[in-house]
């Protein structure tokens, strides 16, 4: 695990952009991530907005995304042609200012776009105002550092922005440099042409011809855009969005040779009813099948063929009877399905950013002596918490036993009888309460043992013994797992994922097992979502009425491939288990100060229900109201 970084992930506003990208692309398939600028991926299937946003206030940070998504998924996607597209990289490649041209174009198509996604969807307009105007802080900003520190064309760059989304023709620029002032001047009637530009062909025409123009100039330093389209020479369509609903032709162009006189079939009409046509022409046939690969064959369309799940009709026609051998297949399919993940099948069980994710389990050995004087000093220690922590259940327990239910139509007799005169229908009965099973819950105690853990793990134990033995006191089931996953042993397709088993629900009252919770250490990296979607499966599977998940960290998920998605993963697994009606706790262990930052990643992460401990050694200061908030939610 690694701390946490600086770039917050609202998993909120990122699952809206998800759906954003997926709605306007009409691609379900379509991923959506955070990037250096803002692109679409065909080859890598997605969708990113830039992290210039990052650093800005809520509402821009908002719609600077939104806008950045509303660009790609519905501007570049249909209104951006790829035959233009390609062209003009060609002829970017001969251009002594490649990094200004490409730039300059995606600008310019940007406007472009933009007027049409406002024309086609005007709910959009009030978040490219804001877009606009944060924009045009940023250029009058860069325009002044670029002037001072003699960065012509990017000082140009900036005043070409400007002049384009200004109020008026003749906007004022006093800080800007004479020289290119001037230059300007002489470049503005090309550039007045952008807005009657109709399409990616007029961009790039506009483009070209400013860029002829200051060939005498040095390449940009700075990067303020980037070209919209990412490995677009894998385009074989007119549009990104033609590339994304084409249908592959066949895969196999040979012919089948059949000879028409041996093959017998059936020519005969199959009809459907329709309330818009009514079949009237009786020529409607309701068999049809669509393949998007296949052979090429001269079999005339009486040729049989297995049926499918997806098939309109399906009807199996044997010539001659006889009987069922009546196997039972079943087993078989899942047979197959074992087989296919050994030989590398890829499941998304665990979530997409998991597929290579593999839980291996490490059971927990007996204790040592040094393990058990260990834990003896830990009991010790908090011994204090864990009797007034059991003192106070037992009480609330032993209260709600002897507390006679009243009010009831039948029962015992009450002393109180005056209802019967007063009331129509008199409650005059009670019934003492039953004894019953205490505690109709479980409590699995999941914790982090990251690498970042070291300095923490310690005095993480003594909340962990708090843990056991309240609810081993209590006759709680409960289980106690460590998780990270071995980053030296991850590859391409395989991420290890270990899951250090100290305490399974059925072992969790035995008195010598408390000792095997030493055994928990830092180990390498952690990937949450992924360990919280094993955990809240194997809940799942209890009889308990009210079960509980308990997830300690000190930082964000990190692990191969799950920086950047990690927390948004995580937050969709807590979400996952909390429909499944387990009540998922974040408890953040802090290095002595608890950073803004780092409650706000908990909160994307687990929302309100999170724990935010400033020390490790504050632990059982915190874990004891915890739990007695949660006992006496289900005593």
């Amino acid at each position: 695990m690694q701390v946490f970084n600086d770039a917050r992930v609202d998993t909120s506003l990122f699952l809206q952009l998800q759906d954003l990208a997926t709605v306007l692309s009409g691609d379900a398939n379509l991923k959506f991530e955070y990037s250096y600028g803002s692109i679409v991926d065909i080859t890598e299937y997605k969708l990113t907005a830039s992290r210039f946003w990052d650093n800005t206030s809520d509402i821009i940070k908002s719609a600077g995304l939104k806008t950045d998504v509303y660009l790609r998924a519905i501007g570049t996607l249909r209104y951006s042609t790829i035959p233009e597209l390609k062209e003009f990289l060609e002829n970017t490649e001969e251009n002594s200012i490649p990094r200004f041209t490409n730039q300059l174009f995606a600008l310019l198509e940007d406007l472009r776009l933009e007027e049409l996604i406002k024309q086609e969807r005007p709910g959009t307009r009030g978040a490219f105002s804001i877009r606009r105007e944060a924009y045009q802080h940023y250029f009058g900003t860069q325009l002044v550092v670029n002037a001072t520190r003699n960065f012509p064309l990017d000082e140009l760059f900036c005043l070409i922005y400007l002049q384009l989304v200004a109020d008026n023709a003749f906007p004022s620029f006093p800080k800007a440099t004479a020289t290119q002032l001037t230059q300007l001047e002489a470049l503005k009637p090309i550039l007045f042409n952008v807005f009657e530009a109709r399409s990616t062909a007029d961009t790039t025409r506009i483009t070209e011809q400013i860029v002829y123009r200051l060939q005498e100039y040095k390449d940009t330093l700075n990067e303020y855009f980037v070209f919209p389209v990412n490995h677009i020479e894998h385009v074989e369509k007119n549009t990104l969005f033609d590339e994304l609903t084409r249908t592959d032709p066949l895969v196999n162009c040979d012919f089948e040779e059949v000879d028409q006189d041996e093959s017998e079939y059936f020519d005969q009409e199959f009809s459907t009813w329709h309330r818009e046509n009514k079949n009237d022409n009786r020529k409607q046939n309701f068999l049809q099948f669509e393949l998007e690969q296949g052979t090429k064959t001269s079999i005339l369309g009486g040729g049989a063929r297995e049926t499918e799940d997806g098939d309109q009709a399906m009807a199996s026609i044997q010539g001659a009877s006889s009987q069922s051998k009546q196997n039972d297949y079943s087993e078989m399919e899942t047979l197959e399905k074992e087989e296919s993940a050994q030989k590398g099948g890829k499941s998304e069980e665990f979530g997409e950013e998991n597929k290579d994710a593999v839980k291996l389990d490490k059971m927990a050995t007996d204790p040592s002596k040094e393990d058990i004087e260990t834990y003896k000093e830990f009991v010790s220690d908090i011994e204090p918490f864990k009797r007034k922590l059991a003192k106070t259940i037992e009480k609330t327990i032993e209260h709600k036993k002897n507390q006679p239910r009243q009010d009831l139509v039948f029962g015992r007799l009450s002393k109180k009888l005056l209802p019967i005169v007063l009331d129509e229908s008199p409650r005059v009965f009670y019934k003492k309460n039953e004894d019953s099973k205490e505690f109709d819950a479980v409590f699995t105690l999941l914790v982090d043992c990251s690498a970042s853990m070291h300095n923490k793990m310690d005095e993480t134990k003594r909340g962990i013994v708090l843990f056991h033995e309240v609810l081993k006191h209590l006759k709680v089931p409960h289980s106690i797992i460590g998780f990270w996953e071995d980053a030296n042993e991850v590859k391409e397709d395989y991420q290890p994922n270990y899951f250090h088993r100290i305490h399974s629900f059925t072992d969790s009252f035995y008195q010598q097992n408390g000792p095997k919770i030493m055994q928990l250490e830092p180990e390498e990296d952690n990937r949450d979502g992924f360990s919280i979607r094993v955990i809240t499966k194997e809940l799942e599977s209890r009889r308990e009425k009210h079960k509980f998940l308990l997830v300690f960290s000190d930082g964000e998920p990190a692990a191969a491939n799950y920086d950047q998605n990690g927390v948004v993963d995580t937050n969709i697994a807590v979400s996952d288990a909390r429909k499944k009606g387990i009540e998922v706790i974040g408890m953040f262990l802090a290095n002595g100060e608890i950073l803004e930052r780092e409650d706000s990643i908990m909160e994307n992460i687990y929302g309100r229900e999170r724990v935010m401990i400033p020390s490790v050694a504050e632990l059982p200061e915190h874990f004891a109201p915890l739990l007695k908030k949660l006992l006496l939610k289900i005593v």
